[in-house]
């Protein structure tokens, strides 16, 4: 999100799920907040594959190093959502999902 590389639903998307992340930490026995935050987890791994594939640069010769950076933290991010999905899940069933 720092170098405007990505498009604003990239930021909009990760940022909603993170506000739901917060409110599924807050409110301790809601399954519904933990299920939603499941839920966005999943999607936004799914759209970040997209977003990172459609707006890589071709050219990556010519990338400024905030761009590398920015790149670099968008892959690094979506490397550690799968972790996050599977401590989401985790969370879930000890509220009592099924």
């Amino acid at each position: 999100c720092m170098n405007y590389m990505f498009p604003a639903s990239y930021a909009w998307g990760n940022f909603s799920v993170l506000a739901v992340g917060i409110w599924a930490i807050v409110q301790r026995d809601s399954l519904d907040a933990i299920m939603m935050f499941l839920t966005g987890l999943l999607l936004t791994v799914l759209t970040d594959i997209i977003h990172i594939s459609v707006f890589y640069p071709p050219n990556s010769n010519y990338l400024s190093d905030v761009k590398r950076f920015s790149i670099g933290m968008a892959i690094f991010s979506l490397l550690l959502k799968p972790v996050s999905c599977y401590l989401v899940y985790r969370m879930y069933r000890e509220r009592g999902g099924e």
